[in-house]
This record gives C-alpha cells, sequence and structure tokens, in this order.
C-alpha cells in the first residue's frame, strides 16, 4: 500500500470500516455482486459514493477486503499439532455464519469468472493470503517431523479444504459445518498427508 493510500485509509475509523464491510456484505448476499451498486452501498452506509472511490476505488475491491475482513488468518492459528491447526482453521466460524459464507461465495464465484477486475482482487486479497498462511502451516508441520516435504498431497492440501467446504451442498444438499469439515479433515486430508 503506497504512503497516500494509507493516509487516505486513515481517514475512516477502524469501527466505521467494519460497519461499511458489513452493509457491503449484507448487500451482496442480498442481490448479489453483479446487482450491486455503489449508489446502493452509499445509501446502505451514508457515506458519499467519492469517498466509496477514493478509499477502495471501485466495487471489486470493495466487496473482496470486505470479505478479507470476516477471515481469520492463518497466521492466528498454532495450535502445535498440523490436526490442531486445521481443525482449528475448519471452525473459524460457526454453523450459521458458514452457511451464510457458503451461500455468499457460491454466488461469488460465478462473478469472479466473469469479471476480471473481482478476479484480480480476489485473488490478492483472499486467494494469496490463505495459501501463503496455508504454506506457513504445512512448513510447521514439516518441521515438526509430522509429515514429509517430499509428499505430492502438499500441493492440494488448498484443493482439499476447498472442495470438501464447496461441494457439500452441491452434492450432500446440506451445508458445510463444523463437524462435516472435521471429519474431512481427519477421514480425507490428514491421510492423504501422511502417505
Amino acid at each position: 500500500m503506497t504512503a497516500e493510500a494509507a493516509t487516505r485509509r486513515s481517514r475512516i475509523t477502524p469501527e466505521r470500516e467494519a460497519e461499511l464491510y458489513g452493509a457491503v456484505l449484507d448487500l451482496l448476499r442480498e442481490v448479489g455482486y453483479d446487482a450491486l451498486t455503489m449508489d446502493a452501498v452509499a445509501a446502505r452506509t451514508r457515506a458519499s459514493k467519492a469517498t466509496l472511490y477514493r478509499q477502495w476505488g471501485g466495487k471489486a475491491e470493495l466487496v473482496v477486503k470486505a470479505l478479507h475482513s470476516q477471515k481469520p488468518q492463518f497466521d492466528e492459528i498454532d495450535t502445535g499439532t498440523l490436526r490442531g491447526d486445521l481443525h482449528a482453521m475448519a471452525v473459524r466460524d460457526d454453523d450459521c455464519h458458514m452457511e451464510q459464507n457458503s451461500a455468499l461465495m457460491r454466488g461469488l464465484m460465478v462473478a469472479v469468472h466473469a469479471n476480471p477486475d473481482l478476479l484480480a482482487a480476489f485473488k490478492e486479497w483472499i486467494v494469496a493470503p490463505e495459501m501463503s498462511g496455508l504454506d506457513r502451516m504445512l512448513q510447521r508441520a514439516i518441521d515438526r517431523g509430522e509429515i514429509r516435504a517430499d509428499n505430492p498431497a502438499l500441493t492440494y492440501v488448498i484443493h482439499m479444504l476447498i472442495g470438501a467446504f464447496a461441494t457439500r451442498t452441491l452434492i450432500d444438499e446440506l451445508p458445510p459445518t463444523r463437524a462435516y469439515l472435521t471429519s474431512y479433515i481427519d477421514a480425507v486430508v490428514l491421510p492423504a498427508l501422511s502417505a
């Protein structure tokens, strides 16, 4: 972030920023990405469009930073074991929030593929930090001797985790839950990593 961007950003208090992000996510759940407008965000949050554009540049960045603000970071997780870390990651949200976030992400994935700006912002603010945090988590497990550094499944851990979350509704017609994800980690992810 440039010094100029940091200066502009600091004009909004953390509390106001959280309020804006919450309103953006509520609107996103209500109308979807394509129908969400900066006018609607401005009206919902009692902010000027000029302020929104000055702070976030546009809809894609605002939406993705709102999503990012709701996600606990992998760096906050270090239980001392890979199983503990993966379970802690899986239960970051309660089941109600997990169901809401699952529906939100399913809708957003369609928009991501149709909007290059949204895809770029999503990769920068969601995918890259998640991958980096997961890589550090897995490296700690390698350093502790829990998994081998040459295990071919290491490349696919993120795919396994996202797949479990994303396909639960599609295949089972049920939302992802804490119990489902921790069971999946024990039955699929950990055995693959210990092979």
